[in-house]
């Protein structure tokens, strides 16, 4: 790492003194990266060079000391510059969390070093074809040339982040059980491919993983793989950062399309105002705008606080656990409609010209609509419903494939 990091837990001026001109340098570019699809290597370096992956670690083991509601607010901040890349290293957090979490453990205190040292995780987990639901196809096997050693062989989709990472933390079978693995992205036999063709989100790096023979040590079996039973913080905090994703993309909408009706001047024969700007209808829509942003980041920010008092209670208050679960819940219910809503009806503010290629602000509504797929809605408000109606449980477990 390039930069040199606090010594004492952090304020939020002192973040924004680090990350805010980061960002702005990497919002320049957004419009740009969408048109030729290239992938925000050089950004990430920034954020690396930065320490902003270590924004968790505790400053004695080289990171920032930041709670989670100061990395959640900066995570809405990164998704209004670039979209992308929160939900790339969403995985990440996760990880960096599951090292907090098993501290004074020897074993995390090395992995929360190496993130304070610049170290990314990525993911994949998700499978083609049955996934997880039953079991996962992809198997770590023992190594029958080493002893204590294990050889992973599968294939996976969606391993988002993973092109820009350091590390890919894989789900696999060993023997009947959900394991996690944390696999170099470079070893011998790991081929990934840039192939992940949704139409938003495109620079995510969510493409296939193939693993080949990998060779894993011992020590690089990490415990239970995701999809176990019981409660678990992981469910919520991970959908946190999907939402935290749309409030970023409906704040970067209201800027943008702000901006654009500011200096506009062509108008309407039947338009109220001889500019838009002053055009009561088209400050509505600014109005709605400017709502939904405001919206998701508050809520958003309000479950960080509850996870940041679950992280003091050692993640093992049922009850909070349970209560954060449903929240985040239910704050998808209110945040997925009004960002969608907001992004479709920003076009509404001017002709033709706001479609322009130029503008690409048709990448907010098609980045809002597939972020917002991720455990989809409708089965999310089931879940809340049964609950309200019938005391039954939340799910915690999210999988995906064939039954």
């Amino acid at each position: 790492m390039t930069s040199t990091l606090p010594g004492t837990a952090t304020t939020d001026e002192k973040l924004d003194e680090v990350f805010a001109p980061i960002f702005a340098r990497i919002a320049e570019g957004a419009v740009r990266r969408e048109d030729d699809r290239r992938l925000a290597h050089e950004e990430v370096s920034w954020l690396r060079d930065a320490g902003f992956g270590a924004l968790r670690v505790p400053v004695e083991l080289g990171g920032y000391g930041a709670s989670i509601r100061q990395l959640f607010r900066l995570l809405i901040d990164l998704a209004a510059a670039e979209s992308n890349l929160p939900q790339a290293l969403r995985v990440h957090w996760s990880f960096v969390e599951d090292q907090l979490a098993a501290l004074p453990d020897e074993g995390a205190q090395r992995w929360l070093r190496k993130v304070g040292e610049g170290t990314l995780v990525g993911n994949a987990i998700t499978e083609p074809g049955v996934g997880a639901i039953d079991r996962y196809q992809t198997r770590l096997t023992p190594d029958g040339e080493r002893a204590g050693a294990y050889r992973l062989d599968g294939t996976k989709y969606y391993s988002t982040g993973s092109l820009y990472a350091d590390h890919i933390l894989v789900a696999a079978d060993r023997d009947g059980e959900r394991v996690s693995v944390l696999v170099d992205a470079t070893a011998d036999g790991v081929t990934q491919h840039d192939d992940w063709d949704g139409f938003g989100q495109r620079l995510t790096a969510s493409g296939t993983t193939e693993f080949t023979g990998v060779r894993v040590p011992a020590d690089r079996v990490l415990g239970p793989g995701y999809g176990g039973e019981g409660r678990t913080y992981a469910t919520s905090y991970l959908q946190l950062v999907q939402l935290a994703v749309l409030a970023g993309i409906a704040a970067r909408a209201t800027d943008d399309v702000v901006g654009w009706v500011r200096d506009r001047t062509r108008t309407f024969t039947h338009s109220t105002a001889d500019l838009p700007r002053h055009d009561p209808l088209v400050q509505q829509v600014i109005g709605r705008l400017s709502a939904a942003a405001y919206a998701a980041r508050t809520l958003v920010l309000d479950i960080a606080d509850k996870l940041d008092e679950l992280a003091s209670a050692g993640w093992e208050d049922e009850q909070l656990l349970d209560r954060v679960e449903f929240d985040v819940a239910r704050a998808q219910a209110a945040i997925i409609p009004s960002v969608l809503d907001a992004t479709t009806q920003l076009f509404e503010v001017g002709g033709a010209s706001i479609t322009s290629e130029r503008l690409r602000f048709d990448r907010h509504w098609r980045n809002a609509r597939v972020i917002s797929v991720h455990n989809p809605l409708i089965f999310k408000l089931q879940a809340v419903g049964d609950h309200v109606l019938n005391g039954t449980d939340l799910p915690y477990a999210w999988s995906a494939g064939r039954k």
